[in-house]
C-alpha cells in the first residue's frame, strides 16, 4: 500500500481506544509512530515532535488545554496539530489559538470496533483557510486506512452530533427514567422494546460520563433539546401524522 504526504506521526493518547487504533493503522501504512503517553516529559514530547508531520491529540475534551500547554512549547510549522474528538468547536478554538501553524479538526465517526456492513467515515475540519493542503494531506492518511472523509464545519459538525450523540442520549435517559416509574413495566418488555434497552446499555451503564462530557461541551445541546421538546409537543397534541411524515425522511430514497 502507498503511503500518504503524512509519514511521520506522533500520537498523544496512544494508549486509549482510538489512539491506539490509530497507531496500528498508520504503523500498517508504514508511517513512523511515536506514542506519547503519561507522564508527558518535556524529554519524549521534544524527541516526539522532532521532525514531525503530524501531532494527532487523542484525549478527551476535557484535557485539551492541560494538552496544549504541554505540548505547544515544542510544536512548530510545518507539523499539522490535529485533534479526534466528539466535539469540535471548542477543542478547534482551542487549538488555533495557541497555535500558528496548520490545524486540522477530525471525527471518527465510529469506535474501535467497527460493525460489519458499517461504513466508517471521518469529518474534517480544516481549521483555516490556508489549511486546506492540511486537512488534505490528513483526509488522504485516514482514507489510507480504509476511511471515507468528509469535509465540514465545526458548526456544522456540533449542530449534527448535538442530535446524533448528545440528543441520542439525552432522550434516551428521559425515556428509561419515565419508563422506570411505571409499576412492573419489565412483565412487559416486547421485542423492539429489548432491542432499545440493549442499544442502551452500554450506554448508560459504561459511557454515561463520556457522554455527559460530550453533550456538556457541545453549544448547540440545549437548542436542540428544546427544538426537540418543540416536536415532543406536536406528538402531545395529536399530530403523529405530521411527525411520521417528517420521520420517513430517512427512508425517502428507497421504493415499495
Amino acid at each position: 500500500m502507498n503511503r500518504p504526504g503524512i509519514t511521520s506521526i506522533a500520537i498523544v493518547g496512544a494508549k486509549g481506544q482510538m489512539g491506539n487504533l490509530f497507531s496500528g493503522k498508520f504503523s500498517a501504512l508504514g508511517c513512523s509512530v511515536t506514542p506519547i503517553n503519561r507522564p508527558l516529559t518535556d524529554e519524549a514530547i521534544q524527541a516526539a515532535l522532532t521532525g514531525c508531520d503530524l501531532l494527532l491529540l487523542s484525549v478527551p475534551v476535557t484535557a485539551m488545554d492541560a494538552v496544549l500547554d504541554r505540548v505547544l512549547p515544542f510544536l512548530a510549522p510545518p507539523t499539522i496539530l490535529c485533534d479526534v474528538g466528539s466535539v469540535k468547536m471548542l477543542p478547534m478554538k482551542a487549538m488555533l489559538d495557541r497555535y500558528d501553524g496548520p490545524v486540522v479538526g477530525t471525527h471518527p465517526l465510529f469506535g474501535p470496533v467497527i460493525p460489519a456492513g458499517f461504513e466508517p467515515k471521518v469529518a474534517v475540519v480544516p481549521g483555516r483557510d490556508t489549511d486546506r493542503a492540511a486537512a488534505d494531506a490528513v483526509s488522504a492518511l485516514f482514507a489510507a486506512c480504509g476511511y471515507s472523509c468528509f469535509d465540514s464545519t465545526a458548526e456544522e459538525h456540533d449542530r449534527a452530533m448535538a442530535i446524533v450523540q448528545g440528543l441520542n442520549f439525552t432522550s434516551t435517559v428521559a425515556f428509561l427514567a419515565a419508563a422506570r416509574d411505571v409499576d412492573s413495566i419489565e412483565n412487559y418488555v416486547t421485542p423492539s422494546f429489548r432491542r432499545r434497552l440493549d442499544s442502551a446499555h452500554k450506554m448508560l451503564t459504561m459511557d454515561t460520563e463520556l457522554f455527559e462530557v460530550i453533550s456538556e461541551a457541545n453549544p448547540f445541546l440545549q437548542e436542540t433539546n428544546r427544538k426537540f421538546m418543540s416536536y415532543l409537543s406536536l406528538a402531545a397534541g395529536g399530530d403523529l401524522d405530521l411527525l411520521a411524515e417528517r420521520a420517513q425522511w430517512w427512508w425517502r430514497n428507497e421504493s415499495y
